[in-house]
C-alpha cells in the first residue's frame, strides 16, 4: 500500500462538529471519547489493510506533527491531517496539544514511518472511583487509596445513571460514597480531573 492509494482513497472521513459532540466516524471507527477505549474494528475501508494505536506523552508539537514518547521507549511520530479529529474534553483543535500532555491516537502506518491519525484524545482518562464529597464546582473522589479532585464545568460536565440510562446535566443524583465511572480530562497543572461524565450504576 502507497501513500498515493491512501490519499486517492481518502481513508479518513470528515467530522461534522456540532456543539460539545463529534458526530460521525472514519473508516476506523467512532470518534467520540468513548471510542479511545473501545476493541480495534476492522477497517470498514477495504484499501486500509490494518490501523495503529500510539500512547504517551507528547514531546514536541511541530507543525502537522506531533512527537509522542510511548511507553516501553517507543518513540511516535503522529501527522495530523485537516481531517483529523481532536479531543480534549470536547472537540478542539491542534492547537490544544501542548507538550507534557498525555494522550492516544488511532491512524494509520505510512511508509515512511510516521502515523497519520484520524483520531487523537488527548489526557483522556477513565477511572473507577468513589464518591468522597459534592461541591458546586467540584466532586471529591477516591481513586484507589488516593485522593482525586473531579472538577465540574458547565456546559461540559454530564451524568448518566443506571446503564443504557440518558445522559444529563442533572447531577442531584449523585451521592456520598457511591461508585461511579468517571470519564474525563486529567489536567496537568493541578492533578486534577474535569469530569466529562460521571456513571452510576454501570459496573
Amino acid at each position: 500500500m502507497t501513500t498515493a492509494n491512501i490519499d486517492r482513497r481518502k481513508f479518513l472521513t470528515s467530522a461534522a462538529v456540532g456543539g460539545a459532540t463529534i458526530v460521525g466516524a472514519s473508516a476506523l471507527g467512532g470518534l467520540d471519547a468513548d471510542a479511545a477505549f473501545a476493541d480495534p474494528t476492522p477497517s470498514l475501508d477495504p484499501a486500509i489493510s490494518k490501523s495503529s494505536f500510539a500512547e504517551g506523552v507528547v514531546r514536541q508539537v511541530k507543525g502537522s506533527q506531533v512527537h509522542v514518547k510511548g511507553s516501553y521507549d517507543k518513540d511516535y511520530v503522529l501527522q495530523l491531517t485537516n481531517a483529523t479529529s481532536i479531543w480534549k474534553s470536547r472537540p478542539t483543535t491542534a492547537a490544544a496539544i501542548l507538550d507534557g500532555d498525555g494522550l492516544y491516537a488511532r491512524g494509520i502506518p505510512m511508509p515512511d514511518g510516521t502515523i497519520a491519525v484520524d483520531a487523537v484524545w488527548v489526557n483522556i482518562v477513565n477511572l473507577y472511583c468513589t464518591i468522597k464529597g459534592i461541591g458546586t464546582d467540584k466532586i471529591d473522589l477516591a481513586h484507589g487509596h488516593h485522593a482525586l479532585v473531579g472538577r465540574v464545568t458547565k456546559g461540559i460536565t454530564t451524568a448518566s445513571y443506571l446503564h443504557g440510562g440518558a445522559i444529563t446535566a442533572n447531577l442531584s443524583g449523585l451521592k456520598i460514597d457511591q461508585p461511579v465511572q468517571v470519564l474525563g480530562t486529567w489536567r496537568p497543572a493541578d492533578n486534577s480531573v474535569e469530569i466529562v461524565r460521571i456513571s452510576v450504576g454501570h459496573h
